[in-house]
């Protein structure tokens, strides 16, 4: 079987094991998911939305978080790990998409990473799900499957999303991404997968 057609079996076999392809982060808008995935670094997802809904309620737009005092964002995500940083970059990114993008979060990988703290992993996510265009979203959970079913061997993001990009079809890319994660949290544990309830072990390189 080649690298393309496990990838297509394992796309259509997500699907079927998790039709509703949803990212689990929380979020209202753009620029509310752009923070909660900065938030998310180091973190995980149940954490950050914890946190959002009180950050979100005193600072709804790139206006209120350019004009906040670091200070203050720093005591909403405390908890969230990495704090003093992030909170400085959520500053600063919406300054940014209020000085260069005219207060919207721009819709391509090169723009979004020229915000402070974005790296391609939260930019492929803000491209796929704000504007529904192809992308990889290069997650731990996507590394480990993408190596175990042989579709990749290596675990540089940069490289697996380049690859996956290949292989994927376009229109699915997003969606296998998210499902990806919720099949690496509740079967293809790092430690300890649970191959023998895996939807995918008849074609997983790591079971042949």
């Amino acid at each position: 079987m080649t690298q393309k057609e496990i990838a297509l079996n394992a796309v259509q076999a997500l699907k079927n094991e998790y039709p509703d392809a949803i990212c689990s982060l929380v979020a209202d808008n753009p620029l509310h998911l752009l923070i909660a995935t900065r938030l998310s670094a180091q973190c995980t997802d149940a954490r950050v939305n914890l946190v959002t809904p009180a950050l979100f309620e005193k600072y709804r737009s790139a206006e209120d978080f350019a004009a906040a005092d670091v200070k203050d964002i720093e005591n909403f995500i405390h908890s969230c790990g990495f704090f003093r940083q992030k909170a400085k970059d959520i500053v600063g990114l919406s300054k940014m998409i209020l000085s260069d993008f005219d207060g919207k979060v721009p819709d391509n990988i090169d723009d979004l990473t020229k915000l402070p703290g974005v790296g391609r992993k939260t930019a492929n996510l803000i491209v796929g799900d704000v504007y529904g265009k192809p992308a990889v979203v290069a997650d731990t959970h996507l590394i480990r499957i993408s190596n175990r079913l042989g579709l990749v061997d290596t675990k540089d993001p940069y490289k697996v999303e380049i690859k996956l990009k290949k292989l994927l079809p376009p229109e699915e890319s997003n969606d296998f991404c998210h499902r990806a994660v919720l099949h690496g949290r509740a079967v293809c544990d790092a430690r300890k997968p649970k191959c023998e309830n895996c939807v995918m072990n008849a074609f997983c390189k790591k079971k042949i």
